[in-house]
C-alpha cells in the first residue's frame, strides 16, 4: 500500500497545497515565498527521503507568520493521512544533527496525542526575510496536525542559520526513522492494540 497524501487548504490568509509520499526519494518542489523557508523544506525532504511538493501563497505583505504555521498544519495533516493506521512503523525515533557550530536533538512519537516540547531564544529575529519566533509556530502546527510529539533540544551553536538547519534536517532524519516499516512486525507498537 503506497503511502502517499495530496491536501489543500485555503483560508483568507492562505491558500497551501501539498502532496508527500513517505517512500520516495528525496525529491521535493517547495515554494512558499519565503527563500529561506524554502530552503529548510527542501533540507527536510532530502534528509528523510520523502517526496514533498508543497505550494503556498499566502498574506506576506503582513509577515510570514500565517504562511509558516498553515505549511506546518497542511504538512502535518499530510504527514498524518499519509501514515495511515500506523500499522508496522518503528514509531519512535531520536537525532542528534550537527550543523557546523550547531548540535539539535530531535525526538519524534508518532502517538496520535499531539506535544511540543521547544523553547529557543535566537539571538537575531530574522534570518533573511524569516522570522525566527516563527519556528515555533511551524512545529506547534505540524504536531497537533500530524498527532505527534516533537522535542527539539538546541544543545550548542551561535549561527541562527546553522541551528535552524539542523532543526530541520533533524527532524527529518528522526522522522524517517519513525515513520520507516519494521519487516518484523505485526501490528502496531502500542500494547493498547491501536495508535
Amino acid at each position: 500500500m503506497s503511502r502517499k497524501a495530496e491536501l489543500k487548504r485555503k483560508t483568507s490568509e492562505t491558500d497551501i497545497s501539498v502532496s508527500l509520499e513517505l517512500d520516495g526519494s528525496g525529491k521535493y518542489d517547495i515554494k512558499t515565498g519565503i527563500a529561506f523557508f524554502d530552503h529548510m523544506l527542501e533540507g527536510f525532504t532530502k534528509h528523510s527521503s520523502f517526496d514533498l511538493k508543497l505550494t503556498a501563497a499566502g498574506d506576506l505583505n503582513v509577515d510570514n507568520h500565517h504562511t509558516v504555521e498553515d505549511a506546518g498544519i497542511v504538512l502535518g495533516s499530510a504527514i498524518r493521512q499519509a501514515l495511515g493506521d500506523k500499522e508496522g512503523i518503528n514509531r519512535y525515533a531520536s537525532f542528534i544533527q550537527p550543523m557546523d557550530d550547531a548540535l539539535v536533538l530531535v525526538a519524534v512519537d508518532l502517538c496520535n496525542r499531539p506535544y511540543l516540547n521547544f523553547k529557543y531564544n535566537f539571538n537575531v529575529e530574522r534570518v533573511g526575510y524569516f522570522e525566527t519566533e516563527t519556528l515555533n509556530e511551524f512545529f506547534y502546527a505540524l504536531s497537533y496536525a500530524a498527532g505527534m510529539n516533537i522535542h527539539i533540544k538546541v544543545l550548542d551553536g551561535e549561527n541562527a542559520h546553522h541551528i535552524i538547519e539542523a532543526m530541520f534536517k533533524g527532524f527529518a532524519n528522526a522522522l524517517k526513522i519513525a515513520c520507516a516499516k519494521d519487516g518484523d512486525r505485526k501490528g502496531v507498537l502500542s500494547t493498547k492494540g491501536q495508535i
